[in-house]
């Protein structure tokens, strides 16, 4: 995790090439194996949707999530807005998967960002999805191997 305290970076390295890696990103029969079921999901701009988590009452988090794909370029960039369904104010969070081609595999850049270093409640959030997100990360190379 960096040290940026409005965001959360994860470098993962898969073996295997971008087409594969992408399919498994936005396939939402392959998306609830690594992430969570989505409900709706279709990777084009303007796309919303949603997926049920966890709740988590000590950061005010429903367990409802409601997201916009904000950019979709194969197999190259995924870029989506991330909210408490059921909360009355946006989060301003953003999660994005950038790929590259590295050798015979892909490297992926994930960022969530958007937290806001002033607010406890966004702080311990960041931490709580600090850690997951380096797990998710790592279900995803699994995924993709079967993509």
């Amino acid at each position: 995790m960096t040290d940026d305290p409005t965001s959360i970076v994860v470098d993962q390295f898969y073996p295997h090439p971008p087409a594969k890696v992408w399919r498994a990103l936005t396939t939402p029969t392959h998306m609830e194996k690594w992430l969570l079921a989505p409900i709706g999901f279709e990777p084009v701009v303007g796309n919303r949707f949603r997926m049920k988590a966890q709740p988590m009452p000590a950061v005010d988090f429903s367990g409802e999530i409601r997201c916009e794909v904000l950019e979709a370029v194969a197999p190259e960039r995924l870029s989506i807005s991330w909210n408490d369904a059921n909360s009355a104010q946006d989060t301003g969070w953003t999660v994005s998967w950038d790929l590259r081609p590295e050798g015979r595999g892909t490297r992926i850049l994930l960022t969530h960002s958007g937290f806001d270093p002033d607010d406890p409640g966004s702080q311990r959030s960041r931490s709580i999805m600090g850690g997951g997100w380096a797990g998710i990360a790592a279900r995803l190379g699994e995924v993709a191997g079967t993509a």
